[in-house]
């Protein structure tokens, strides 16, 4: 299967999701059974960080030597991009030396531009509107731990951000239920949450937009929330606290969810601010096998994007 970008969730058919989920787990069991698959032997990532990370730079150098290609990394401190000189130029000579390009930095629209104007498949490590890689892997997660997809109900509690929006995106392809609950002036993008009750027509997927958090987390089997100051929001952190103080996962709210539900997050969490240590470190909390899987998945958009599989 050829997919020529990998940019929003949004962007790609539902016979390319499953693909992309079947894909990354068959690249798991390899990897553990210590099977070699050089897909992408010879060929080069660039990969671009305007925004510092520690998941995404250690998952997408691992994927690819492990898929036998080879990783550079380019902060804003090692471009000219960093220092004025435009998309335009940076994509098109960029194209010349690398065979994918994969871009984590604030304005979506870069994403955008680089595939517009390079000639190299582009990912989208995360901007400040989308984290589609982060979304393969936590569906990859829940299909590990309930056998399905289909049917199930997702809570998302929190901040209507890239998250928010990456899952409403990535449950209405799966066919997954979605409640997501937010304050009021933090709801989710209106036309993300249009776009996604579009693609939920043809998976069946229901999608809620509440700002009751028991609603959205009642009959929930999984569980999501992020971090309530992202990177770049740090001036508003104490406002962020006062606001957002009734949208914590504890154990009186997560009760509300089903009894063999899961409590997933992107990490990097706050203990104390959007979840509590008895969830976020309990029983049933996944976090870890999610962070794993960011590998897996993205080793699966690596080779559908530049390896053609």
């Amino acid at each position: 299967m050829s997919l020529e970008h990998f940019i929003s969730i949004h962007d790609i058919t539902t016979d390319e999701f499953k693909h992309l989920m079947d894909l990354g787990f068959r690249l798991k069991k390899e990897t553990k059974q210590g099977i070699p698959h050089p897909i992408l032997r010879g060929k080069v990532l660039g990969m671009i960080f305007t925004k510092s990370s520690t998941r995404t730079r250690i998952s997408f150098e691992t994927g690819m030597y492990q898929l036998g290609g080879y990783p550079i990394f380019l902060s804003s401190h090692d471009i000219q991009l960093g220092r004025g000189e435009s998309i335009y130029d940076t994509a098109n000579v960029m194209s010349r030396f690398v065979d994918g390009i994969m871009i984590r930095t604030y304005a979506h629209q870069d994403v955008l531009d680089l595939a517009r104007f390079g000639s190299v498949p582009v990912i989208n490590g995360l901007t400040d509107l989308l984290h589609p890689c982060q979304v393969m892997a936590d569906l990859m997660t829940v299909y590990e731990h309930k056998g399905r997809l289909e049917g199930l109900k997702l809570a998302y509690i929190g901040d209507g951000n890239n998250m928010a929006h990456s899952l409403l995106y990535g449950c209405a392809k799966a066919g997954m239920d979605i409640s997501v609950a937010t304050p009021k002036g933090y709801e989710p993008d209106s036309e993300i949450v249009q776009n996604a009750k579009e693609d939920a027509k043809e998976t069946g997927s229901k999608i809620v937009v509440t700002y009751d958090p028991v609603e959205a987390m009642t009959d929930a089997d999984v569980v999501c929330t992020d971090t309530w100051v992202s990177m770049g929001q740090e001036a508003e952190k104490a406002e962020r606290i006062k606001i957002f103080k009734d949208y914590q996962i504890n154990s009186e709210l997560f009760e509300k969810s089903k009894d063999d539900s899961i409590f997933i997050h992107c990490l990097p969490a706050y203990r104390g601010y959007e979840v509590t240590e008895d969830i976020i470190d309990g029983p049933r909390s996944v976090i870890f096998d999610e962070a794993e899987n960011r590998l897996h998945a993205q080793k699966a958009v690596l080779a559908a994007v530049m390896g053609k599989i």
